[in-house]
Parts: structure tokens; sequence; C-alpha cells
């Protein structure tokens, strides 16, 4: 057999390879990946966990029904609550002991005034799009994001609620896995 043979043959056996894999749906696998990474980040990011502190409004929500905070709480510019209801003065730095105590974790806070980031309401499509805007993330880059979710204390509360409070159902490593996968794919934003 000689070159240009070979050479025939090498392309159709790439060009059948190909269309074997386009056919079984495994050419490109990175954007149904990134989708279903981005559904398990979505999901947690709607769990009360995480949406009752990013609320549509200035108040924050409470427990597992997301109910508006029972002490008329507000955010207050900064996050961190209004004149003597600071968040603080009730959420310390850990968890009280006990069912329908306040729960804890260092520097507990809304998002600012001027960065509500919220969570609560969202479609898939438009909470993707707000947390990789720097105009709506509060300036982060996507890898700040990513440290924010996979290392803050406050983030993992979460995971770690206290007594008579739902954890988020996802393990915590799973969604990191996820957001990581998803930020690595370019975020992009589901349809």
């Amino acid at each position: 057999m000689n070159a240009r043979s070979l050479l025939a043959i090498g392309v159709l056996i790439v060009i059948a390879v190909v269309s074997v894999q386009c056919a079984s749906g495994s050419a490109d696998p990175a954007p149904r990946d990134a989708t279903a990474a981005w559904r398990t980040v979505y999901d947690v990011l709607q769990h009360p966990r995480c949406k009752n502190c990013h609320p549509i409004g200035r108040a924050p929500l409470q427990g597992d029904a997301s109910l508006p905070h029972g002490q008329n709480v507000q955010g207050g510019p900064d996050g961190k609550g209004l004149f003597a209801m600071r968040c603080a003065n009730c959420h310390l730095e850990q968890n009280q002991p006990g069912v329908h105590l306040p729960p804890g974790a260092p520097g507990w806070h809304l998002p600012t005034a001027a960065m509500p980031m919220v969570f609560e309401g969202r479609s898939p499509a438009e909470l993707a799009r707000q947390l990789v805007d720097p105009a709506q993330n509060g300036g982060k880059t996507r890898e700040q994001i990513f440290e924010h979710m996979a290392k803050d204390p406050l983030v993992l509360w979460g995971w770690e609620p206290g007594a008579g409070r739902v954890p988020v159902a996802t393990p915590h490593a799973e969604f990191v896995r996820a957001l990581r996968a998803w930020i690595d794919a370019g975020c992009p934003v589901p349809e």
C-alpha cells in the first residue's frame, strides 16, 4: 500500500470515529457536564440555608420555610443590620446549643444594599448571569466566587446549621466539584 492509500484510510477512520462519537453524544461532553454541574450549584443556592441570606428584599428570611425574620430585622446598607438590631447581636461566631436558638458563624451578615446578590426567586439563567457579572456580584472574579463558596465559614455553615435546621443536602465536596466544573467550562448560562 502506498502513502496516499494509507492517508485515505486514516482519514476514513477518523471520520468514522467522529461520526460514532457525535451519534452517541460523546464528542463534546463539556456542555452537558457543565449543565449538570450548574444544576447542582443552582439547587444548592436555592436551599433555605443559602437563599435566606440572599432574599429579594433587605430583610433576611429564616427557617426551613424561608419565612420573614421574626424580629423585623433589616440588612441595612452594610448588610449587618440596622441600629441596635445588628446581626452580630444575636448571631455569634458559632451556633447556640439547642433548637430555635440563633444560628451563628463568623461574620454573619447579608450582602450589602449596594450589591444584594439575590438568590431567592432567580431562574437558573438569571442566577448564573448574576454570579459571573462583577457589576452584580460585588466585583468578584470567578475564582473569588469559587473561593467564597468553597471556604468561607459563613457559606460552610449551611452544611452544619445546628439543631432544628435542615442542612444543605448536597455534600459540600460535591457542590465544590460541580462549581469547579461549571467555572472551568466557562460558566455557561443555561437556556
